[in-house]
């Protein structure tokens, strides 16, 4: 039965909805989750009037993927889409056909990354693809593909509050908007150009991991040392890459901008002859400035839409997401980008604000997975839950004094071979254990105890003392994956090597 809230049976009044999905966003980026770099001032005051989770993690962290987890609540394994190399299929239910059919204004605007057009909503804008940071295309419902001049993250706030001021005021909505940010090759607005050059960043701790005992985080193709492109990734030498796709897009007005700043870069590296540790750490540096640039302006559009719901007298009936796709690397394991059932790329931020149930300033440690988006919004229009969603409603994590059990662990399934090579996986995360099973390219175990080795340096898996704590998550791997019928994972489990 689903769980309905105290204020839900005294108000029937259908409240808002708006999700706010960046891309490869990190949650070590943010200062709600601790960064040092206090760069994200209105995500923090989202934490700080709403519920901030500490272990929100994601089925499958690739973009489109994770997106149709979201959208679905099922895992990949069950809504078709494990991989960016296939299409999602819209036609299948989704949680913003439920809440249309309910009544329901639904309303997605931004970055899809779906390679399909949109079903269930009102209103959709999306970039096709990648989408572009300057001067984007966007796909649209009755007008085909336009263009449109400025930078992706202020024009899609644009897009987010004109469609909230022409909507049906009777009617409460869900509204996703959908941002590039934080995806590559970080590009930021031109108005955050050298915001950031005053600040060094300081190399994560494991930055030169040696990858003992984790031969697929040792055979990845995801490294800042070998793998971040000059051209295409930090500006350097546009022509080698990053012009072709990004550079030549810029009006006259912005190049000058961009020249003005990334010429005197080029000029001091191409001076400089770097090579070795040296030039790898200059390219960290880089990619942590374009990188936390790019944030800039994502968080200051999520403040104009907090803004605007304040403005307009919204904010107490309205629940509001703060999320990404996935999370993101910078720097830890000398990696970037994602993909791995580690940390840093398969938790997300996760930031919830609703008055009318959260209290502000709380926290909430519960293992919380994207395929528990769809349930909740449902829970909380107090629409029916299909049977066949796989996650959770968390309406009851919103209140501190509901004392519903909440699940012991999260599943994870990684299917994409070949870009970055990150070897497929499975696995499941507990409080305090990690057990991954690699497999296809290289069969192997590892296992992580995250209270001793946070920063999961250490494969524990056949290591003495660890002989009952494998055998036992190996059994809730398992049930787990027999829980969420994911036979794909059961046979090769089953598999000796």
């Amino acid at each position: 039965m689903a769980f309905i809230p105290v204020f839900a049976q005294q108000n029937r009044k259908q409240p808002n909805i708006i999700v706010i999905i960046s891309d490869d966003h990190a949650y070590q980026a943010i200062g709600a989750y601790g960064a040092a770099y206090k760069l994200t001032p209105n995500i923090d005051r989202l934490a700080n009037e709403g519920m901030l989770f500490t272990n929100a993690c994601v089925a499958n962290s690739i973009c489109g993927p994770s997106r149709a987890t979201f959208l679905t609540g099922k895992f990949s394994h069950k809504n078709g889409f494990k991989d960016n190399k296939t299409k999602f299929d819209a036609s299948q239910a989704v949680f913003v056909k439920q809440l249309r059919a309910n009544g329901y204004q639904t309303a997605w605007i931004g970055k899809w990354h779906l390679e399909t057009k949109p079903e269930g909503f009102n209103f959709w804008e999306i970039l096709p693809g990648q989408g572009q940071y300057y001067n984007p295309d966007f796909l649209t419902m009755n007008a085909g593909k336009i263009r449109i001049e400025g930078y992706a993250t202020n024009i899609i706030t644009d897009l987010s509050e004109n469609w909230l001021s022409n909507r049906d005021t009777s009617k409460p909505f869900c509204l996703v908007i959908g941002h590039k940010a934080t995806h590559r090759v970080w590009i930021p607005d031109t108005q955050d150009l050298g915001a950031l050059d005053n600040m060094q960043f300081p190399l994560p701790g494991n930055f030169y991991d040696g990858y003992d005992d984790r031969y697929a985080a040792a055979h990845q193709d995801m490294n800042i040392a070998n793998t971040m492109r000059l051209g295409y990734d930090l500006k350097v030498l546009p022509d080698t890459g990053f012009g072709k796709e990004n550079y030549s897009r810029l009006t006259a007005a912005q190049r000058a901008k961009f020249d003005a700043y990334y010429k005197p870069i080029e000029k001091d590296f191409l001076q400089k002859k770097l090579s070795g540790n040296a030039l790898t750490e200059w390219k960290y540096q880089r990619y942590m400035h374009d990188y936390l640039s790019t944030g800039l302006s994502l968080d200051r559009n999520i403040g104009r839409i907090l803004d605007y719901l304040d403005a307009h007298g919204l904010k107490e009936n309205t629940l509001v997401i703060y999320t990404s796709d996935q999370g993101f690397y910078l720097g830890e394991h000398g990696f970037f980008d994602k993909r791995f059932m580690y940390e840093e790329s398969f938790k997300t931020p996760l930031i919830v604000r609703y008055p009318a149930l959260i209290k502000a300033g709380t926290k909430s440690d519960a293992l919380v997975e994207n395929i528990d988006f769809a349930p909740t919004f449902l829970d909380l229009a107090s629409v029916p839950i299909p049977k066949d969603i796989q996650g959770e409603s968390m309406l009851s994590l919103f209140d501190k004094n509901n004392s519903k059990k909440w699940r012991n662990e999260v599943y994870y399934h990684y299917y994409e071979w070949g870009e970055h090579s990150v070897i497929p996986h499975f696995g499941i995360k507990t409080k305090q254990y990690k057990l991954i099973r690699f497999y296809q390219v290289h069969d192997s175990w590892e296992l992580f105890d995250l209270k001793a080795d946070p920063k999961e340096m250490h494969n524990m898996y056949g290591k003495k003392g660890y002989e009952k704590i494998t055998k036992e998550l190996k059994e809730q791997l398992l049930q787990t994956i027999k829980k969420y019928d994911d036979k794909e994972a059961e046979q090769i489990f089953l598999q000796k090597f």
